[in-house]
């Protein structure tokens, strides 16, 4: 059997909705859920095209300009339910990379014993 990643996903998530339909007395806590997807070319124009032509299928804006990350985002939503294509550009996943260096390098002080 051959494993394909999107009907795999369509029918895990119509798996899901089926049985939290069945099982009311399991608790649903979160009021929003998203499904990501992150384009695999590694350079930004590439990835803003994919971007581009996502946003065009499903007939929505590209996020950009207020992104505090400075990702390139566009999405739909069907009710809580989120489908979001981002694309990491370069200047965003270096300063992550920065950030990220300093990782271990810190200790807080212990908190006091109260």
């Amino acid at each position: 059997m051959t494993c394909n990643r999107r009907t795999d996903l369509i029918n895990g998530l119509l798996d899901l909705a089926a049985f939290l339909e069945a099982h009311p007395e399991v608790p649903v806590s979160s009021s929003h859920v998203a499904v990501h997807h992150f384009p695999e070319h590694d350079n930004d124009d590439d990835m803003r095209a994919e971007i581009d032509q996502i946003a065009a299928h499903v007939g929505s804006l590209i996020e950009f300009e207020d992104s505090q990350y400075g990702h390139y985002v566009t999405s739909v939503c069907f009710g809580p339910v989120e489908y979001r294509a981002v694309a990491v550009l370069t200047a965003a996943r270096a300063l992550h990379a920065a950030e990220r260096s300093y990782t271990g390098c810190i200790q807080p002080d212990p908190a006091p014993v109260t």
